[in-house]
């Protein structure tokens, strides 16, 4: 399996309407990607950092799910630029993106 992780990074400079992001833009996420194979989508919420009182790295963590690197490259390549011009919509931040290989169930 190979994912597609979305990380926005933390800052008290920036918004984040979680709201909106939860109940709009990850539906939008999985009625476009859905039909090109998208698999599952995992989201995390930063709550804090791995120290006590620290905040967390990441205000939220998203990662999408896909058979294999074709169909996640086919999918994003179509409907990719949709999803990304959504980002201001619900945040300020600039998200970074990786894309990975996913070793389940070890």
């Amino acid at each position: 399996m190979f994912k597609i992780t979305v990380l926005y990074p933390k800052s008290a400079a920036d918004n984040f309407d979680f709201d909106y992001y939860i109940n709009t833009h990850t539906p939008l996420v999985k009625n476009l990607l859905g039909p090109e194979g998208l698999i599952k989508v995992e989201i995390e919420e930063g709550i804090a950092g791995a120290a006590p009182g620290t905040d967390a790295t990441y205000t939220v963590i998203c990662g999408l799910f896909f058979p294999d690197p074709e169909t996640l490259e086919k999918a994003m390549d179509k409907h990719g630029m949709e999803l990304i011009s959504d980002i201001p919509t619900f945040t300020s931040v600039v998200p970074s993106m990786q894309v990975s290989k996913v070793y389940d169930g070890l």
